[in-house]
């Protein structure tokens, strides 16, 4: 198969972060029961007229703004396709004029070689479709008792958008879509859930011999649910379509189904081409011509770095390693919080340290995002403070820092109210150590005969007998000067 590379573009529909759908004023919201979030525009009834949301312009062209795309006029279009779950038998998108061309991704290296930049086609506005619920069985149609069909989806804005085929590889696949995903949350744009449709993505990929030109027969996968699954769906697909050339069979260009259980893609249909789309323009919506001075305020107001640019800058600030920094600047809010308690006064070091490790294990291990459990402003401050002064001891401080995200009460609070202060006394500590010493003779034996390394075991039973509030470096101290003839 080393002979051989994949030849991969992708196309990642994107939720975006409206308060109501794209072309009627119903609530743009996830899980709400089902058919409550619809009226006559969006069912497509007759005589409804539909009016575009100038609010997904707006998140359009910021997202444009940010990765270099020419923003211009657009035009609306209807596609033509029959769909259970579309209720007009057309969707409206855009065509031959779309909001955005152009424009490029730049995805950080994956190793030597260095980043790769992935070029934009376009990204172009378009509502979605309703959504089929298949009752029974596994939840395929093959094998569904019935269908339910569920509108509340039916026009909600999407931004597509379309990549060159630039990616060579499932990992840079998923590379991209990392990084694309930091960056519409970065801008606002979507909440880019892939758990709930928010983001979904739908590659094209092909295989040829490596170093040729030409591209071969494509195919297009869907369903990758998950930045894992379009990983493997990919790297699937590459070894079925080189298994298949190298075995004198030629590569079908079809729609095919990635499915997670058995980890293989599966044939759907034959691939459509735009003709069978039957576009022509929407004759109930005016064109879009954006103005200049509106393009440049919302490229005023974006954020001066995009994800990759940040994380750079964080690991340069904090002295932090790369993959640390990168885990910060790539959750939503997470960074922009964490400066704004650096510029409050928090250490820069420290701050980045509790975020990349304690708020990042939390956010991993009870799948929250950062908006869930960001705690009150000071926050970080506050521990800084309480580590300072001496009151906590570092391991304290995380203890108190898990407690924060569960809660979202205030540091000092959490304190007094678990009596967390840290043991700096030396006389209390004092009296403790010599309990210690005394009910270790061996131990302090051996000290004496040369181990010196034994002296940790003595500061640890000091620390239990404390539960953990003592202050270590006194202990320490203490201990070695009880421990001396």
């Amino acid at each position: 198969m080393s002979g051989y590379e994949a030849v991969i573009g992708l196309e990642v529909h994107v939720e975006l972060a409206t308060a109501t759908k794209m072309f009627c004023s119903c609530p743009n919201e996830f899980g709400a029961p089902p058919n409550t979030n619809i009226c006559p525009v969006c069912l497509g009834l007759p005589g409804a007229l539909p009016v575009t949301n100038a609010a997904a312009v707006e998140l359009a062209i910021r997202f444009g703004t940010a990765v270099g795309s020419t923003i211009g006029r657009a035009i609306f279009h209807r596609k033509n396709y029959f769909y259970p779950d579309m209720p007009k038998d057309f969707q409206i998108s855009q065509y031959d004029e779309p909001i955005c061309v152009a424009g490029a991704v730049v995805v950080p290296a994956l190793d030597e070689a260095g980043p790769t930049t992935v070029r934009l086609v376009r990204a172009h506005l378009e509502e979605d479709t309703g959504k089929s619920v298949h009752v029974g069985g596994t939840g395929r149609i093959h094998d569904a008792d019935h269908t339910l069909v569920d509108y509340n989806r039916s026009g909600v804005p999407l931004l597509e958008i379309v990549t060159e085929p630039d990616i060579r590889s499932a990992e840079q696949a998923r590379a991209f879509v990392n990084e694309l995903r930091a960056i519409l949350a970065l801008l606002g744009v979507s909440d880019v859930k892939m758990e709930e449709g928010s983001l979904r993505v739908d590659a094209n990929i092909s295989v040829r011999p490596a170093g040729s030109t030409t591209f071969g027969t494509k195919v297009e996968v869907k369903n990758m649910n998950s930045v894992r699954s379009v990983a493997h769906a990919l790297e699937f697909e590459r070894a079925r379509q080189i298994e298949l050339v190298t075995a004198g069979g030629a590569v079908e260009q079809e729609t095919r189904h990635w499915d997670e259980a058995d980890a293989r893609t599966h044939g759907m249909r034959s691939k459509e081409e735009a003709m069978d789309y039957r576009y022509f323009p929407e004759p109930d919506l005016v064109p879009i011509a954006p103005d200049r001075e509106w393009v440049e305020r919302i490229r005023a107001a974006a954020p001066a770095q995009l994800p990759a640019e940040r994380a750079a800058a964080i690991a340069a600030a904090a002295g932090l390693p790369a993959n640390l920094a990168a885990a910060v600047a790539y959750t939503p809010g997470l960074a922009d919080w964490v400066d704004a308690e650096v510029g409050a006064g928090a250490d820069v070091t420290q701050a980045y340290v509790w975020a990349s490790q304690e708020v990042l294990a939390h956010l991993n291990e009870t799948g929250k995002t950062w908006v869930d459990v960001a705690p009150p402003p000071g926050t970080f401050v506050e521990l800084g403070e309480l580590v300072g002064d001496a009151t906590l001891s570092k391991k304290l401080a995380r203890e108190v820092l898990a407690d924060v995200l569960v809660s979202r009460r205030r540091p000092r609070d959490i304190v007094a109210e678990r009596g967390l202060e840290q043991i700096s006394d030396d006389a209390e500590l004092a009296a403790i150590v010599a309990e210690v010493v005394a009910a270790n003779p061996d131990t302090v034996e051996r000290y004496r005969a040369g181990n010196e390394k034994v002296a940790g075991f003595l500061v640890g039973q000091v620390m239990k007998s404390t539960a953990g509030k003592a202050n270590p470096g006194v202990v320490q101290a203490l201990v070695r000067s009880a421990l001396e003839p």
